[in-house]
């Protein structure tokens, strides 16, 4: 675990926090789910601003290690990759379920992600697994590094973080943009949600 932990503070140091897109027409999100000890990654990519789906894909893939906290990445990563090599749109920005640079070491999945298919990334979490938020700001060790965002009343916030070649203003702007009411989460991540449940259900127990 410790090369692990290594990796990714190397890693962390490529991370790009600045905007690599001049418009955002298309918008992806992704999400997993298992069965049994396998991993299934569904990507959908939207119209930026009609949420209309344009294309969804999905792959199945062995889990290569067990689950660690802090390291779901090394778990996920060969699934989401596979789905998102089928793609033959290729999104502006994709929203990840995972953390971005708001993880212990600044690299969650997000920006792992993001650092492996060099796209801009926003990393989506139901939960704050490192800093404090101060008035809806996430800091970790004086550094901003996300948001804590309540896009529904009377329902727990999302934590939204920039992955990669994102910065954190527009990470936060594309967020509150994605949202479509009654749902809690962005958009393309609902219905990214969504399918990699219904592809769970459809597979068949053993492979």
């Amino acid at each position: 675990m410790n090369a692990l932990k290594e990796e990714q503070i190397k890693l962390s140091n490529s991370i790009l926090l600045n905007d690599s897109f001049s418009k955002v027409e298309t918008i992806a999100g992704i999400d997993q789910s298992y069965v049994k000890n396998d991993v299934i990654s569904a990507i959908v990519v939207c119209n930026a601003k009609t949420m209309e789906v344009i294309e969804k894909q999905t792959a199945r893939v062995p889990a290569p290690i067990a689950y660690i906290p802090g390291f779901l990445a090394y778990r996920e990563l060969p699934a989401m990759i596979e789905a998102y090599s089928k793609l033959k749109t290729q999104p502006d920005v994709i929203f990840v379920d995972g953390q971005g640079i708001l993880h212990p070491r600044r690299c969650g999945m997000a920006s792992h992600f993001g650092l492996v298919i060099s796209r801009p990334t926003i990393g989506i979490t139901q939960s704050l697994i490192t800093g404090s938020s101060e008035n809806g700001k996430i800091y970790v060790e004086k550094e901003l590094r996300g948001f804590e965002v309540r896009t529904r009343e009377h329902s727990n916030p999302i934590f939204v973080s920039p992955g990669h070649m994102i910065s954190l203003g527009s990470a936060l702007r594309i967020t509150h943009e994605s949202i479509r009411y009654p749902h809690k989460l962005p958009e393309p991540l609902h219905i990214a949600h969504k399918e990699a449940r219904k592809e769970m259900k459809a597979q068949p127990q053993t492979k």
